[in-house]
């Protein structure tokens, strides 16, 4: 952990079936991007009829594009597919982890009203280490959305142990 940060990590909360297996997609997808080179981070939109509107996994490494985290490249990909806010609002986005504050500014953009997410920032930190190239902005994703003026439903950690394999030794000492 962070030596700076000394507050106790965060308790790990229980899904349901249905998040559960939508979180373990974005998990899956994390597995994909690091196969790739790329960080490993994965998402998923489902809408609040249940269904998958689209999957997307971290390709910084392969695009040369810093901002091509998976949570942004699925807002992305809601580009063109005729969502109305309203639907938006009623989504959900599972994010193999906790995203960051560019990608919870998109999230907030696109009007998503639910976020659950794997391994939360402070445990990511662990996996980064100190090295300034794989450091982040130490904010949480739950400060973005509270100040948002509409409501942005956020869970997580949760399935931390599946959602931590991904990062075991991807990430440079």
């Amino acid at each position: 952990m962070n030596p700076r940060n000394t507050t106790a990590l965060p308790e790990e909360t229980a899904l349901d079936e249905r998040d559960g297996r939508y979180l373990r997609k974005a998990i899956g997808w994390s597995h994909a991007a690091a196969r790739r080179g790329n960080r490993p981070f994965g998402a998923v939109i489902v809408s609040a009829a249940n269904e998958i509107i689209c999957e997307a996994y971290n390709s910084t490494a392969e695009t040369g594009d810093c901002t091509a985290h998976a949570e942004t490249n699925a807002v992305r990909a809601l580009a063109g597919k005729g969502l109305s806010r309203e639907e938006l609002a009623g989504a959900t986005i599972y994010a193999s982890g906790e995203p960051c504050v560019m990608c919870a500014g998109a999230i907030f953009w696109s009007n998503i009203g639910r976020v659950v997410f794997g391994i939360d920032a402070e445990r990511l930190r662990v996996f980064r280490g100190e090295r300034q190239d794989q450091r982040d902005a130490e904010l949480s994703c739950r400060d973005v959305f509270r100040a948002s003026p509409h409501d942005i439903e956020c869970i997580g950690p949760a399935l931390i142990d599946e959602a931590s394999a991904a990062h075991v030794g991807a990430w440079k000492a």
